[in-house]
């Protein structure tokens, strides 16, 4: 498998009133995403995961660390980026009603992209258009509409349609559906992953909802606190969640039977909420919520542990001793 999109030690901090203070949105997290791969983000409100997205897309430029696309550094900042790499990589926001310019036609927004990154006019441009309103499965009467005139659901079609317009091979998804009635939910979904296989497109999906992670995405990373905490295959951390903040978010899911009620880990019960980014807690950032947590985790931060190739899990439960027992390597 190919390497799309590699961080490394990817920090994100933002100054605050404060002099020498810090908003620890993103503290040194290393993932790779390979082509093809839809790669979910995973977090509660203030974990950092849209900093990130918005940090590779780059509309923030590192504090510090690494982004290559293909093995081309992009760490700079996107107006500095070869319009060939702003070609590739898309971004689809969370909120429709405010990513949509709302003085603009639908064609207008849908034919800025094809005009700057395919240098369509006229009628080749209008056609291109109606041809981007199809993909998302609109009417091409549609051209003529402004966002006001259109649905929630719609503007995201439209949001997804002019992102895919520029014909990217990687696109962030930033909570795509969270802004959504849930009778539209399904909808978007399934156009995202119907192109994605017609297209060959790669996905970053930044969401909290790990119901919809375990149906669309093959791997997955745990963040908390600025900080990825576990990462893997998807069927392997449902099956078998190792950190207790993971176990906490996925015992934590809404289930209608018993079926899916066995299928759920043990409930871990949390203490308290998740401390602010300017004041990140020493040691291990989740001791302070963790009901398994003792002193080393108070103290000292956990290093990532390999419990299988490609599976890493950031907890001194997983200390030396015992992964060296359970034949990980570290």
């Amino acid at each position: 498998m190919s390497v799309i999109l590699r961080i490394r030690n990817l920090k994100k901090y933002f100054p605050t009133s404060k002099k020498g203070v810090f908003v620890k949105a993103v503290d040194g997290i290393d993932f790779d995403i390979y082509k093809e791969d839809v790669f979910a983000l995973v977090g509660e409100s203030g974990s950092g995961k849209s900093t990130t997205a918005y940090t590779v897309i780059g509309m923030y430029e590192p504090t510090e660390g690494k982004i290559e696309y293909k093995d081309l550094d992009i760490s700079r900042i996107h107006w500095k980026r070869p319009i060939q790499l702003k070609k590739n990589i898309q971004i689809v926001f969370q909120d429709p009603g405010t990513s949509l310019n709302p003085s603009k036609t639908v064609s207008q927004i849908l034919g800025a992209p094809l005009i700057i990154h395919k240098h369509l006019r006229g009628e080749k441009l209008r056609e291109a258009i109606i041809n981007a309103l199809n993909m998302v499965e609109l009417p091409s009467e549609y051209i003529y509409k402004l966002p006001r005139d259109i649905g929630g659901g719609e503007k995201q079609l439209v949001a997804i349609a002019r992102a895919l317009s520029a014909g990217p091979e990687f696109v962030i998804l930033d909570e795509p559906t969270s802004a959504l009635d849930v009778s539209i939910q399904a909808k978007i979904i399934r156009t995202l992953l119907k192109l994605k296989e017609e297209l060959g497109l790669t996905y970053m999906f930044i969401t909290h909802d790990l119901s919809l992670v375990r149906n669309i995405s093959n791997r997955v990373a745990i963040m908390y606190l600025g900080k990825i905490v576990e990462q893997g295959p998807t069927s392997q951390i449902f099956a078998e969640p190792s950190h207790p903040y993971t176990q906490m978010l996925l015992s934590s899911i809404p289930v209608v039977t018993k079926a899916e009620e066995a299928l759920k880990p043990k409930q871990v019960q949390s203490t308290g909420e998740i401390p602010s980014p300017v004041d990140v807690p020493p040691g291990c950032s989740f001791h302070t919520r963790c009901p398994l947590a003792w002193d080393t985790c108070r103290k000292i931060e956990p290093q990532p542990v390999e419990l299988q190739p490609g599976r890493i899990v950031k907890c001194h439960l997983y200390s030396k001793h015992k992964a060296t027992l359970s034949g990980a390597k570290l």
